[in-house]
């Protein structure tokens, strides 16, 4: 170091000839130029230093063969060395019944058809209304049913029939629509998470979007058990079983619904008392409700309210008559089944033994306080 310091000019730079010698003769010259006069050293230096420069290709070997060492690297954090990643998932023609190979929503991506059913439906002598067995096959609701009698497009073992309150055998009577011929379906439960902004119908005209769009691979009639206006959200129950559906939104049977509740304003004892007995609607006053106060602040109520009877948008109606608009609405629970599992617009099949207990609370059975509070 202390040679290159005394052969350094002032202000020139520290000449480093093992890095700058890359094969090419400009370089040599610059430091051969940079030097001492003495011309046999440098010679010396640039001579023996021609040797790695002709290498200097070869050096670039072994990043190659480090490029080639580091493929087999990533390979074994997949499997063995030399063996390609296999795709997961069910392999070609694999059973989906068999361990491992099963589908995963298979019977949601397949839709459901509703089919036919064999049993009959249960009456005293047999012998349903025409309507209502129309209703019970899909066709129609009861009230387009009348329509199509009335109008002659209905025949009962060949014959047009245009009387409403004629009554037909299930189990011998052949009814057909326009040469089709009709037969009741098997009961479908639906339960859904309605998100705001759907409407609940069935109208083909409707612009907004409708509960049933949700559920494009249920293939049959279903209808929504009860409504939940456009600005609520919750559960609701879809099936095209009418007497169960009367089960759960007729007050005579009386199942409990649970809502979560955001009241503008802070509500005082006396008006919970008010809402608790009932309040007098345009069509007569309400059987009353449970209320449970889960927490306020300066300018919200939060509320847990259980109804047993369904009169349009009652809880809005109640609360705003009171003074205390509501600001969000949602229905958590149906007898015994909740929102667990089900996000905003999706849905589930309900289970048989789900239908049963619902039945059994229609029939007057009480569900525990904490499930209702």
């Amino acid at each position: 170091m202390s040679r290159r310091h005394e052969d350094r000019k002032p202000g020139a730079r520290v000449a480093r000839p093992a890095k700058k010698v890359t094969g090419k003769k400009g370089s040599a010259k610059k430091a051969s130029s940079k030097k001492a006069p003495s011309k046999k050293a440098p010679s010396k230096k640039a001579s023996s230093k021609k040797a790695p420069a002709k290498k200097a290709p070869a050096t670039k070997g072994p990043t190659k063969k480090s490029a080639t060492k580091k493929g087999p690297a990533k390979k074994r954090r997949v499997g063995a060395p030399g063996q390609a990643r296999k795709p997961l998932g069910r392999k070609k023609g694999a059973d989906p019944k068999k361990p491992g190979g099963r589908q995963r929503g298979a019977r949601r991506q397949q839709g459901l058809l509703v089919t036919a059913t064999t049993t009959a439906i249960a009456t005293k002598d047999g012998k349903v209304r025409l309507n209502q067995y129309l209703a019970q096959c899909g066709l129609c609701s009861r009230r387009a049913a009348d329509e199509l009698i009335a109008t002659g497009r209905i025949e009962l073992n060949g014959d047009i029939v245009t009387e409403l309150g004629t009554r037909v055998d299930p189990q011998h009577d052949e009814v057909w629509h326009d040469g089709k011929r009709v037969q009741p379906e098997r009961a479908t439960y639906v339960l859904f998470n309605k998100p705001k902004g759907v409407i609940c119908t069935n109208a083909r005209h409707e612009q907004k979007k409708r509960v049933i769009d949700y559920l494009p691979t249920v293939r049959g009639r279903l209808f929504t058990v009860g409504r939940l206006d456009l600005d609520s959200e919750g559960l609701i129950l879809l099936t095209n079983d009418g007497t169960f559906a009367m089960e759960m939104t007729h007050p005579r049977y009386g199942v409990p619904k649970l809502y979560n509740v955001v009241l503008r304003g802070r509500v005082t004892q006396e008006e919970l008392s008010k809402a608790r007995g009932g309040v007098w609607l345009s069509e007569g006053p309400t059987a009353g409700m449970r209320l449970r106060v889960s927490r306020t602040t300066r300018d919200r109520t939060y509320l847990k309210v259980t109804l047993r009877e369904g009169k349009n948008r009652e809880i809005r109606r109640v609360f705003a008559k009171l003074g205390y608009p509501v600001v969000t609405l949602k229905r958590i629970r149906i007898g015994g089944l909740s929102l667990h599992g089900l996000r905003a617009g999706t849905w589930r099949f309900v289970q048989l033994h789900e239908i049963q207990e619902l039945r059994t609370l229609a029939r007057g059975e009480e569900l525990p306080d904490a499930e209702l509070a």
